[in-house]
């Protein structure tokens, strides 16, 4: 299993906007001078992470992206399942694929199903805080009006 650059995007995305969140929106412009990243593609990964309820977005003056949660609050795995899709390491183990044929007589199979657990356990133990902490961390509470 590799991480893609959507995925690894998202997340340096999500941390940036846990380390700088005050509880106002940043707007994206910031972030991608920050990561180095290209405006286009952050707006991509932006709508995901929108549609996914992770961050919330406001458009006009003072607009930008906020977290819709706290840090603590966000497990790494969470978002990247949401970008990279389920995070099984072989095919076989994905929810979405046909049951192989081989599955009772895999001597394989348990190592790579425990291998995907300890790869689920690992990210879903570790937090947006987790990866900022020591910084100033704070949830969006801003509201934002586009008149």
């Amino acid at each position: 299993m590799m991480i893609s650059t959507k995925g690894r995007y998202a997340l340096r995305v999500m941390t940036d906007l846990a380390q700088h969140g005050t509880g106002d929106f940043i707007p994206l412009k910031e972030i991608s001078a920050r990561q180095g990243i290209s405006l286009k593609y952050l707006e991509s990964i932006m709508t995901i992470l929108s549609k996914g309820h992770m961050v919330r977005s406001a458009s006009g003056k003072g607009g930008g992206y906020c977290l819709i949660k706290s840090p603590e609050e966000y497990r790494v795995g969470d978002i990247l399942r949401l970008t990279e899709g389920d995070l099984a390491p072989v095919a076989c183990l994905a929810p979405d694929t046909k049951k192989c044929d081989l599955t009772n007589e895999c001597y394989t199979l348990p190592f790579w199903k425990g291998l995907g657990d300890a790869i689920n356990e690992y990210l879903d133990g570790h937090t947006l805080a987790d990866l900022v902490s020591g910084s100033s961390m704070q949830h969006c509470t801003a509201s934002h009006d586009n008149n």
